[in-house]
């Protein structure tokens, strides 16, 4: 016994930071919040940049800056396989999933935008029953839940948008959830590597769309587009694309995608800060039902498997 005890080690300083206690919340913050506000720094970029080369130029910045410090540190290359993983998801997640969300706000709002990609999670949770995990029954009582806080929300808002753009949202939601179910099975390189590769191989397919699209980078942008601009590759792709390929890894579907309920309001505040955007009755009660919905995705989640660690 005293031989057992003496050889226990104590827990380090970074063995706690990397605890998931503490990282899942944090993660989940930053999604809930940066991703939140990428929506009106989309707004802003493309007042001087186009869409597809906006989410490009973003995404090759980015996924360079981290691809380069990663391997200055040593990190290894991924594997022929996990490129080609990589590669898949990046253009699902980031071609189809950012790339058309910038399409969609030439003509839609930010917030609206935000309202119409919240329908993420529903698409995620039927993909991963194909794969047979199905939500449990809280998971679906949030999830339909922040359906109907999304329905709310819409019905205050007063937003209005293109038929185009309204398709390009669901599609952009839907193949972000199928890319996020679908890299889940797959040989993914490993921890910010898997960051870095899917912002590359993404940016490459955004960059082809842009140019074929007959887009072109603005000779003299706007000073608040590019600051957008900067905000974007910092936050929304560094930092918080990372806690979302973190969680997504670290806890089931329906917690990990239930961001897309709490930014729709996240980004209608922003919007009111910033832009003068006003909000009535309807929009705050959407609101709340959305953190409700997450409240018990959150609450009712399924433990995760005990042999993982």
């Amino acid at each position: 016994m005293n031989d057992t005890t003496s050889t226990t080690a104590a827990p380090t300083a970074s063995s706690s930071l990397a605890d998931p206690r503490l990282l899942v919340p944090l993660a989940l913050f930053a999604l809930y919040v940066i991703w939140g506000s990428t929506y009106l720094g989309i707004r802003f970029a493309l007042e001087s940049y186009p869409p597809f080369l906006l989410a490009g130029v973003r995404f090759l910045i980015a996924g360079s800056l981290l691809f380069g410090v990663l391997r200055l540190r040593g990190v290894a290359m991924p594997t022929r396989a996990q490129w080609g993983n990589a590669a898949v998801t990046g253009i699902l997640l980031l071609g189809f999933g950012n790339g058309l969300v910038c399409f969609a706000e030439q003509t839609v709002s930010s917030g609206i935008a935000a309202v119409a990609v919240a329908s993420m999670p529903l698409f995620a949770a039927v993909f991963a029953s194909v794969y047979g995990e199905h939500p449990t029954r809280g998971e679906i009582a949030g999830l339909l839940l922040g359906f109907v806080g999304v329905i709310v929300l819409n019905l205050g808002s007063g937003l209005s948008g293109s038929r185009m753009g309204a398709i390009a949202l669901l599609t952009a939601a839907a193949a972000w959830a199928f890319g996020s179910v679908w890299s889940k099975r797959r040989d993914m390189p490993k921890g910010p590597m898997n960051t870095a590769a899917q912002m590359l191989c993404g940016s490459a397919g955004l960059l082809i769309v842009g140019l074929l699209h007959g887009e072109r980078l603005p000779d003299h942008p706007s000073v608040r587009a590019t600051a957008a601009v900067a905000y974007l590759i910092v936050f929304g792709s560094l930092i918080a694309f990372s806690a979302y390929l973190y969680v997504l890894k670290t806890v089931r579907p329906a917690l990990a995608t239930s961001y897309a309920y709490v930014n729709p309001p996240v980004a209608v505040l922003f919007g009111v800060m910033f832009v003068g955007e006003r909000i009535g009755p309807f929009d705050l009660l959407g609101m709340a039902l959305i953190l409700s919905a997450v409240g018990l995705i959150a609450m009712f989640r399924a433990p995760a498997n005990k042999s993982a660690k």
